[in-house]
């Protein structure tokens, strides 16, 4: 079925844009698709776009009229902005519309794993209660007291550390730009100290943009950086780790546990061993779903729409 001709595109498999937008009042007129094929007609008349996981590099020769893409996620590295920028398109991403959602989730994969929460549902499913354990060792654990590592401290994870401040940790943070009063962390680590801040702690949380600086920043030398019962926690991008490196850690017992929300692959293909390792949780990039996600890319939308009529900044512009 061709899709309608419109200005303005909104380009999601799932979120329900066009219900925000009608909310928002619908200024202008818009076509909202859900596949590829759809967005490839629609992209010819469109001006803006608002996308991020439909989006493929080959629909720029198919948009010649296209003058602004919103990003529905805070990640931007999917668009070719050197592509962008020649052709005078600008790019602004959701930064920070999500922060709360993937924050909170991150948390929740870290109580997740220190309550031991995923051998508690496989025993809800066999209808077994488990009796209580000798050995502490093997026992649920405390967040309080225990060190947190979080790299990237970014909109999210600055909310990661203020959680885990909550929750009585200690908090460290990973980053060029040095300690600054109202850093919501005991101290700040520069990057090339990365193996000596990983060895301090507890659990580590990865909430840092993918650059080339992050790709595989995490690879087999920072796993055996990590303390033995240390937990891996990634809200970031798949590409930040070494996930054949991070699979034969945990499976030799290097780390205690992960939990991942993203990956080098997505979905994650059934054959990948984390999906069978009783010391991990695996989410679909789901962290920062929420009931309240679209409204908030809408109003970014709407804000920046105003923002280049009026020759102004844009939000979190990108290129």
């Amino acid at each position: 079925m061709t899709a309608p001709a419109s200005p303005l595109v909104l380009a999601h498999a799932a979120y329900r844009l066009g219900d925000a937008y009608r909310a928002a009042g619908a200024p202008q007129p818009f076509v909202e698709v859900r596949d590829i094929a759809a967005l490839e007609e629609a992209v010819a008349e469109a001006e803006v776009l608002v996308v991020s996981g439909l989006w493929r590099p080959s629909l720029l020769e198919r948009a010649p009229r296209l003058r602004f893409i919103q990003s529905v996620s805070a990640g931007t590295d999917q668009f070719p902005k050197d592509a962008l920028r020649a052709r005078g398109i600008r790019l602004a991403s959701a930064q920070g519309g999500n922060e709360r959602a993937v924050a909170e989730h991150a948390l929740a994969l870290m109580l997740g794993l220190t309550r031991r929460l995923p051998e508690a549902l496989r025993h809800q499913a066999a209808a077994t209660w488990r009796p209580m354990i000798t050995d502490p060792a093997r026992r649920e654990q405390e967040l309080g007291g225990r060190t947190l590592l979080v790299i990237g401290l970014g909109r999210i994870g600055t909310r990661i550390a203020r959680l885990g401040q909550a929750f009585d940790m200690r908090v460290i943070g990973l980053r060029r730009r040095p300690l600054q009063a109202g850093d919501p962390v005991e101290a700040v680590v520069s990057p090339d100290r990365l193996h000596e801040a990983l060895a301090q702690a507890d659990v580590v949380a990865l909430a840092c943009p993918l650059t080339p600086e992050t790709d595989g920043l995490i690879d087999e030398a920072a796993l055996a950086a990590m303390k033995p019962g240390a937990l891996l926690v990634n809200v970031a991008r798949g590409r930040v780790v070494d996930q054949d490196a991070l699979a034969r850690a945990l499976a030799e017992g290097r780390i205690a546990g992960a939990g991942l929300d993203c990956f080098r692959e997505e979905p994650l293909p059934p054959e990948a061993p984390f999906w069978r390792m009783p010391n991990v949780i695996v989410t679909p990039h789901s962290a920062g779903e929420t009931d309240h996600y679209e409204g908030r890319v809408i109003d970014l939308l709407l804000e920046n729409l105003g923002r280049l009529r009026r020759g102004e900044e844009l939000v979190n512009p990108v290129v």
